[in-house]
Formats: structure tokens, sequence, C-alpha cells
């Protein structure tokens, strides 16, 4: 025999309040999901800006190893005069650089480098002569242009301490 008590306590949980709960559920889990995609969406972009620092980083020290200034018996024509980037001999050759169809291969026939298309020298790479401390510089400022916008990289190509190079 059940008592009139029990036949009155509830048990379970009515309908409005299971409603309720999936409401609840479903806006926290979209909440949680729009997190989660642009997480997803953002996470290749520290990678495309490291290969875009990596590029500029790769022009720049190929810049740098050139000589400072032209060698005597040089017959090698600067990017400003046409010339072709696997016979540039010093670091002016490469003022006015620029690529707009992506990275190229220092190579006679600038062979484009699978994968880079997207990626370019640009704006132009600029030499400027300045002195240091009585010494003969070359302040090089290469840019390279990627998916996610322009960085851009300083470097200095100070002559050897031969007389030609030192300032009265």
């Amino acid at each position: 025999m059940t008592s009139p008590v029990y036949s009155r306590l509830q048990r379970g949980f009515t309908l409005i309040e299971l409603i309720i709960f999936i409401v609840v559920v479903a806006a926290g889990l979209a909440g949680i999901l729009s997190v989660m995609n642009t997480v997803v969406k953002s996470s290749a972009d520290p990678m495309i800006r490291k290969q875009t620092v990596a590029i500029a980083e790769s022009l720049l020290e190929e810049i740098l190893l050139k000589d400072y200034e032209k060698p005597t018996a040089s017959t090698a024509v600067s990017f400003s005069s046409g010339g072709a980037r696997n016979l540039y001999d010093c670091v002016d050759d490469y003022n006015n650089y620029v690529t707009t169809s992506g990275i190229v291969q220092p190579d006679a026939a600038a062979t484009p480098v699978t994968g880079l298309g997207s990626y370019n020298i640009s704006p132009k790479v600029t030499v400027t002569p300045t002195t240091l401390n009585s010494v003969a510089v070359k302040v090089v400022v290469v840019s390279v242009t990627g998916p996610q916008g322009t960085i851009s990289l300083t470097g200095y190509r100070a002559c050897d301490l031969s007389p030609s190079c030192l300032l009265p």
C-alpha cells in the first residue's frame, strides 16, 4: 500500500527542466566550438610568419656575404641594370632587387622555389652607404611580403679595414 505522501513526491525531471538543460548545454557547446574554430584556423599563422622570416634571413645572409665593393675585374651587372642574380658579386648589385612572382633560386634561370609562390621580395631591397665610427658601412634592408603581411630585416655590411675603406 502506498502512502499519499509518496505519491505526491516528484521523481525525475519535468519536460521544462529538460528543455532548459538542453538549451544551456547547446549554448555552452556552441561557445566552446567557436573558440576551437578560431584556434584551429589560426594555428598555421606562426608557421607562415616563420617561413616569411626565414626567406628574409636567407636573402639578407646571401647579400651580406658578398664583397663590400665591386671586384676590380668584375663584369657583373646589377639588378637595376637587368643583371642576373647568380652573377651578383657585391652588395650594391642587390640594390632595388624585387620579385613579383614568388621566391626564385639564385641560378641563371631564376628557377621558382616550389611552395613559395605566395611570397615576394617586396618592396625592393635597399642598400644605403653610411659611416659608423669612421668606417664605411652599407645598410641593407630586405623586405619579404607573405600571406600575412610584410617582414623587414636590416643588416650591416662593413668594409674590410683596407685603407680605401677608412674615412679621414
